[in-house]
């Protein structure tokens, strides 16, 4: 079945933005083995995935990143 609508959920690809610096980041949530963050894949361990779950666009989400917290505006889900 294909997912779609406009809650996180694994699988999901999500366009961020840093509400900080306002750059543009776009991560698709996949299983551990899949995760290469130089193909903008992030574990659904990970820190920022953990914190997407369950979020929807427009929200804002704040992740604790190694160097402190950060705060990211939800602009996009979508479903590839």
């Amino acid at each position: 079945s294909k997912l779609s609508g406009d809650t996180i959920k694994f699988g999901a690809t999500v366009t961020l933005i840093d509400e900080d610096t306002e750059k543009k980041a776009v991560w698709q949530i996949v299983g551990e083995s899949e995760a290469d963050a130089k193909k903008g894949r992030i574990s659904i361990t990970s820190p920022l995935a953990r914190a997407l779950i369950g979020k929807t666009k427009g929200s804002s989400v704040e992740v604790m990143a190694p160097g402190g917290a950060k705060a990211y505006e939800i602009t996009k889900v979508e479903w590839r």
